[in-house]
């Protein structure tokens, strides 16, 4: 009984067989063997549930691997990667299917005004101007900057640099070629009016050589 308390259910299971083979009609024993089978039935479907989601997760990734390779989509992990809670680069609908989309959990950035936005699911065939539509007019533009033909997008190289991004492309015609690259699973797009712009690009070369 020891045993089985312990859930060392082999032990338990070895010792109320060898007790029933002295007294099979011990009943005692008898309802402690059932209960063993029972919790061994339980730790069995336990087991084979969480070798099964091993086996989907490992599917997953591989699939998600293949499909970035394929899409030439670079991708790096640092050593402080951002909270994003249960956010992250995936297939939809069916994670399992190569004919799924890629969505990137993504991140508006305003660096003239210190302001950001999350988007969750940024669809790799969507454009920037399709999240725009619906971001815009932003709460704390005050002065009216932030208008879809008022502003530039920009995007980090993988060298440090930047990059005009088209707002009007799908955002796979951006990621793909590897220019830029998705690191820690987050796409980082800047938003700048575009009387600021020449500002922000100096800011950014200052940056860099400082």
């Amino acid at each position: 009984m020891a045993l089985f308390a312990l859930d060392r259910i082999p032990e338990a299971e070895d010792a109320a067989a060898r007790g029933l083979a002295l007294e099979p009609e011990n009943k005692p024993l008898q309802i402690v063997a059932s209960k063993i089978a029972e919790r061994k039935t339980v730790l069995e479907r336990i087991a084979a549930k969480k070798k099964a989601e091993g086996e989907r997760e490992r599917k997953e990734k591989l699939l998600l691997d293949t499909a970035l390779k394929a899409r030439q989509i670079r991708t790096r992990k640092t050593n402080q990667p951002p909270e994003m809670e249960d956010a992250g680069i995936r297939l939809t609908p069916d994670p399992l299917s190569p004919e799924s989309t890629l969505e990137f959990p993504t991140v508006l950035l305003y660096p003239m005004d210190a302001q950001s936005d999350f988007i969750k699911g940024f669809s790799e065939m969507s454009s920037i101007t399709d999240h725009l539509e619906y971001i815009f007019p932003l709460p704390w533009d005050t002065r009216k900057e932030y208008t879809i033909a008022g502003v530039d997008c920009f995007m980090e190289t993988n060298t440090g640099g930047l990059i005009k991004a088209g707002k009007k492309l799908p955002l796979l015609q951006i990621l793909s070629g590897g220019k830029v690259e998705v690191v820690d699973e987050m796409v980082r797009i800047y938003v700048v009016p575009t009387a600021k712009s020449a500002e922000f690009i100096a800011a950014i070369k200052a940056r860099k050589t400082g």
